[in-house]
């Protein structure tokens, strides 16, 4: 049974990348994260240290009493978070916010080289599979999407009941149709559909295995 980390462990596990989930430590601090199932060490040069599944749920879970990260990433934070549309308080638009999503994007195809059995950098790796809505939104905001304001007007990415899968909402059709066709080039298989109520079409959104 995995025991909970130490306070030293703890504030190298909150420091990770928030994208790729790469760890920074002493030797002694990632040969323990990794020991107790924390962290992993990949077998590729330069042998980077990373979080595993366990690792991301105990930084995301955050101290007992307090927020998850993904409640409170704000740009004031310094915790990324891609836009998935209809946010209360967006992160400001501009240079800098264009120059984190790249960041971030960047961050996320390294990931998939490293983590991906076979490197390859067109199919959606773990991480993405475990955070769906913040992996489909980073892939659209860093093709230049337009996320929803409090108008509505842009995409949305929201869950889905469904295992492995996103529902991608944007008002407009050519839109909708080129919002399919980035997250197809990401990896994302992505079949469009009405909603039985409005009537509205959306994309339905799944990461490639293959």
């Amino acid at each position: 049974m995995t025991r909970p980390p130490t306070a030293a462990q703890r504030r190298v596990i909150d420091a990770a990348d928030p994208v790729t989930g790469r760890l920074r430590g002493t030797e002694a601090q990632l040969a323990a994260l990794v020991k107790w199932g924390f962290a992993f060490r990949h077998p590729r040069p330069p042998h980077d240290h990373f979080l595993t599944p366990a690792g991301h749920r105990i930084r995301e879970a955050g101290e007992p009493g307090t927020p998850a990260p993904e409640t409170e990433a704000t740009a004031d934070s310094g915790v990324f978070a891609a836009r998935v549309g209809g946010e209360e308080e967006p992160p400001q638009a501009g240079p800098a916010r264009g120059r984190e999503v790249r960041s971030a994007w960047q961050g996320l195809l390294e990931l998939r080289r490293m983590t991906n059995p076979d490197g390859a950098l067109d199919r959606p790796c773990g991480w993405e599979r475990a955070h769906l809505v913040q992996a489909a939104a980073l892939a659209l905001e860093a093709a230049g999407h337009r996320p929803a304001g409090a108008d509505l007007v842009g995409y949305r990415v929201r869950a889905t009941p469904q295992p492995e899968a996103v529902a991608v909402h944007e008002p407009d059709p050519a839109a909708l149709r080129a919002c399919a066709a980035t997250l197809e080039e990401a990896g994302w298989q992505v079949g469009e559909h009405n909603d039985p109520r409005s009537r509205a079409r959306y994309l339905l959104a799944s990461p490639r295995r293959a």
